[in-house]
């Protein structure tokens, strides 16, 4: 016996019917100027080679660079078969990685596309990586749904060391603390020794979970003790990483950053070269976008109320002026850093957005709808963009009042009809 997959052979209710119906209206629209692909999309990275191009993840298990201004989609890189949740590039951009509902972190050469080294040692969803360069050294760090944040070796696969036990629940975002990277290195010279002896100054990474918690940590790369002479012309940064120690410590275990009422899904820092003026934002499944002042134990200086699910922000650095927002409201929000007041709303996905960069003067947005979309973010383009809305605002009332009018009117038969019955 056959089985029907077709939605129409099953029952639905009303509601459901509606929603497909508003879906498939929605969807025609050419707002944001959307790239289509053919599966969900679920992340998106900037690519720092070129302001033109974004690295895109979808749900078919594929991974895009795509060509904003031409919609090119030429380098694709193949391997999962599962959803790819999550993107990062070597802090060369020679390499890209992303973490898959399999388990696993896939990688391949950018621009050849090869596939390179896979990464397995979760056992759970992974949803978060950040990859960064160490004494010489290319580091990545992974966190999954299995509550577990994995610090590997990038050029081996080695594991260098899992910390467990922070949070209770997966693992959603990982950042790093600006003020502590690329880290200074402090080096003294003593008089027994023919070499210089480099003092480590950990950096600080930040994991943020469904457990509604941000947790600190502190990451160092020291020198192991040898017993063989060392090469006075070796630089200190250049040793082979097994002859470095990896140390990873969470900061005040018993106190992490509690700002939401519950799961944290995108957190970032806005660069700035002391704590006093350094800023993490963050957005939770519980509606709401924060500013958390650094220097003020974390605690939130600005709430804006995106509402719903967020899911991710972005920040404007360049202009310095807004924040960007999106999650299951489908709509991309716009907002003043310094005011916290709503600048404007743009329309145009028809699914839950997934995640969004931020370009030169440009928001760029993905969702489940498999589309992405680009939005200006210069003054001129939000004010133009605020006229053409109230322009279709017009138009729609306009319409609507033409079919009420016309819903109004009488056919010469329906006259007679009511004539007749007046005179009876």
């Amino acid at each position: 016996m056959s089985r029907s997959t077709d939605p129409d052979n099953f029952f639905q209710t009303d509601d459901s019917i509606a929603e497909i119906d508003r879906k498939a209206l929605k969807a025609k629209n050419e707002h944001g100027s959307p790239i289509r692909l053919q599966s969900k999309i679920l992340a998106v990275i900037a690519d720092p080679l070129d302001d033109d191009r974004v690295y895109v993840a979808e749900a078919a298990g594929t991974v895009r660079r795509i060509v904003l201004e031409t919609a090119s989609k030429s380098h694709i890189y193949r391997g999962p078969t599962a959803p790819i949740t999550c993107l990062a590039l070597s802090p060369s951009a020679k390499t890209i990685y992303a973490g898959s509902w399999d388990k696993i972190i896939w990688s391949w050469d950018v621009e050849t596309r090869t596939p390179s080294r896979r990464f397995q040692g979760h056992n759970d969803f992974v949803k978060a990586l950040l990859c960064i360069r160490l004494n010489g050294h290319d580091i990545l760090i992974s966190g999954a749904a299995d509550a577990t944040i994995i610090i590997w070796n990038a050029t081996t696969g080695t594991k260098l060391q899992v910390l467990k036990g922070g949070h209770t629940r997966g693992i959603q975002d990982l950042a790093i603390d600006p003020t502590t990277y690329p880290p200074p290195t402090s080096t003294s010279t003593s008089p027994d020794s023919t070499s210089s002896i480099s003092t480590p100054i950990p950096i600080r990474f930040f994991s943020a979970s469904s457990d509604r918690t941000i947790r600190r940590w502190n990451l160092t790369l020291k020198n192991s003790p040898s017993t063989h002479r060392p090469d006075k012309n070796a630089h200190p940064t250049n040793k082979p990483l097994e002859n470095l120690t990896l140390s990873a410590q969470e900061i005040d275990p018993l106190n992490p950053i509690i700002a939401h009422e519950t799961s944290i899904y995108k957190i970032l820092f806005s660069p700035s070269p002391s704590d006093e003026d350094t800023e993490l934002w963050t957005c939770s499944a519980d509606g709401t976008i924060k500013c958390l002042s650094c220097a003020q134990a974390f605690t939130a200086e600005t709430t804006l109320p995106h509402g719903d699910y967020v899911r991710s922000i972005a920040l404007d650095e360049e202009g310095g002026t807004y924040v960007i927002s999106g999650g299951r409201s489908e709509d991309v929000k716009v907002w003043d850093r310094g005011t916290g007041e709503l600048v404007h709303v743009y329309e145009g996905h028809f699914g839950e957005i997934m995640d969004l960069v931020v370009l030169r003067g440009r928001a760029v947005s993905v969702g489940i709808d498999g589309t992405v979309r680009t939005w200006g973010l210069t003054r001129r383009d939000i004010e133009r963009a605020k006229v053409e809305k109230d322009d279709g605002v017009e138009e729609r009332v306009v319409d609507k009042k033409k079919e009420e009018e016309q819903g109004d009117l009488m056919t010469e038969e329906e006259e007679r009809e009511l004539a007749e019955l007046m005179d009876d």
